[in-house]
């Protein structure tokens, strides 16, 4: 994997520099929403959070655009618009994963004498309108899975350069969980509603780390494909649309999320998460 920036300037393609521009850029705008006590379900909320939600994107495009030339910009964009690099058995890992693990948690609440899950609203408004399904899957894609512009685009290879496969991804997911945070302040999105410092505040900013693993995975087998991690952003940020985890069966859920990414370490090698070590 070569993965070596083209700039001479170490400063700028350290991997630090990326995190506090994302980080700086995003929390801005949330910062703001907070301040002015600015609902995300408001015209301006709503600006507000799509502006911090580029932040990753923004900083990938700036730091590749800074540090890379001609080839590495082309490289860049064709990791994100190549579909050959994934390859069948990745697509089928990419769009199963998610909800396979999703089932199996639900399976494990049943058995523990849960509920499982119930379907959230717009499951149960395509059940009426299936072809609303289109538009709504559209617009998943195109909102959260912007992110993989910068963390998987771009500062996961420049991790890399510094650490072995599995320590980038923690190091990111890390950073991941913590690029959120600002976001359990602002009135009315889905981090504010789990509550700041509640069983599923910690559920999640925990359960990013080991899915960061998965990611990385993924992302390392399919020749750095980023299309392959927005697609996979995409089926996370997608199941959960459509399904909610009672809290019991969320833990299992992140239990799971925890087995396979060991499960991954031990199988592929925390060098490069590979078959190639």
């Amino acid at each position: 994997m070569n993965t070596r920036s083209d700039s001479s300037n170490s400063t700028l393609s350290s991997p630090w520099s990326f995190f506090g521009l994302a980080l700086g850029w995003s929390w801005l705008f949330w910062i703001l929403a907070i301040l002015f006590g600015i609902g995300i379900e408001t015209t301006l909320g709503v600006v507000l959070g799509l502006l911090g939600l580029i932040g990753p994107m923004v900083a990938g495009i700036t730091s590749t655009y800074l540090t890379h030339g001609r080839q590495g910009r082309c490289d860049y964009w064709l990791r994100v618009i190549d579909l050959k690099r994934i390859g069948t058995r990745w697509y089928i890992v990419v769009f199963l994963f998610v909800p396979v693990l999703t089932a199996f948690a639900v399976v494990f609440d049943v058995l523990s004498g849960g509920s499982g899950a119930a379907w959230e609203g717009p499951a149960i408004r395509f059940f009426a309108a299936p072809w609303t399904i289109v538009p709504f899957a559209l617009s998943i894609f195109l909102i959260g899975p912007l992110e993989e512009f910068g963390w998987r685009g771009y500062v996961l290879d420049r991790l890399h350069e510094r650490w072995n496969a599995l320590a980038s991804s923690l190091i990111l997911g890390i950073v991941w969980s913590l690029w959120h945070l600002p976001l359990f302040f602002v009135e009315d999105t889905y981090q504010y509603n789990l509550g700041v410092g509640s069983p599923s505040f910690w559920l999640f900013m925990i359960g990013i780390v080991p899915l960061n693993v998965l990611f990385s995975w993924i992302f390392n087998n399919t020749r750095r494909s980023t299309l392959a991690a927005m697609l996979l952003h995409f089926m996370v940020n997608f199941t959960g649309e459509l399904v909610a985890l009672t809290p019991r069966a969320e833990l299992y859920s992140i239990l799971l999320w925890i087995v396979a990414a060991i499960i991954v370490t031990v199988m592929w090698g925390a060098r490069t998460l590979t078959r190639k070590q």
